[in-house]
């Protein structure tokens, strides 16, 4: 029993980390945001709501600048400050906007926004555990392979939910009326709009899969929804 307590303080450890990440970043985006209130998103919202039989989707500004967007459990929408004045400034259109309130809307539909609320504590104390658990059995090498497994597990998982979103944004903004035009013309401009980032870093260690990719899988759905490609 002597032998396995440094593993199991390490798990538990991970876990309270985990609760505690969580509830961090919920904090966090409570106390620095503030309910969307835009005329043209405002009717754009009402269209996915009214696909979605719901009374209106809850879509609040998250007072930083990374241009990003984020989905919380309660079935909250963010839309960064950053992201918001692009879209202010003309860069990024009102239909564009609707497609990453969709996409993330695909993150609560399918669970997916429980696991995107876990900040870098938690995945750093899912990264002792697993260190200290090979470390027993692998001296020397075990934390570079703790490290290196929990990158790319981290990443793939993410990559998958980002398909998973973008397909589920697909087929409410169709259902909306508003068509997947806009998401793939928003995808065409991230490059620009983030500054490239990641743009040199091998695919399958990124958390969010290639832009020519995911139009690829954008079209694919087209097709075979028989949508003509714009």
């Amino acid at each position: 029993m002597l032998k396995l307590t440094p593993i199991l303080i390490a798990i538990i450890y991970a876990l309270v980390m985990y609760k505690f990440s969580a509830w961090n970043t919920a904090r966090a985006l409570d106390q620095q945001s503030s309910r969307l209130k835009d005329p043209e998103l405002d009717l754009l919202n009402l269209d996915m709501a009214q696909a979605l039989d719901l009374p209106r989707i809850k879509v609040h500004i998250y007072e930083i600048e990374p241009i990003n967007g984020l989905a919380a459990p309660d079935g909250r929408i963010f839309i960064t400050r950053g992201f918001f004045n692009k879209y202010k400034d003309g860069s990024v259109t009102a239909a564009e906007m609707a497609s990453v309130i969709a996409h993330e809307l695909g993150h609560v539909a399918l669970g997916h926004s429980r696991r995107r609320m876990i900040d870098f504590s938690g995945q750093n104390a899912i990264r002792v555990a697993l260190a200290t658990v090979l470390g027993r059995f692998l001296p020397g090498i075990g934390i570079w392979i703790a490290n290196m497994l929990t990158s790319m597990l981290a990443a793939r998982l993410s990559r998958s939910d980002e398909y998973e979103a973008d397909a589920y944004a697909s087929a409410l903004l169709t259902k909306a009326g508003i068509g997947t035009a806009p998401q793939k013309s928003l995808f065409r401009k991230l490059d620009t709009l983030t500054g490239s980032l990641g743009s040199g870093t091998p695919a399958w260690l990124l958390s969010h899969p290639k832009t020519a990719e995911r139009i690829a899988a954008i079209e694919a759905r087209e097709a075979k929804w028989g949508i003509p490609q714009t």
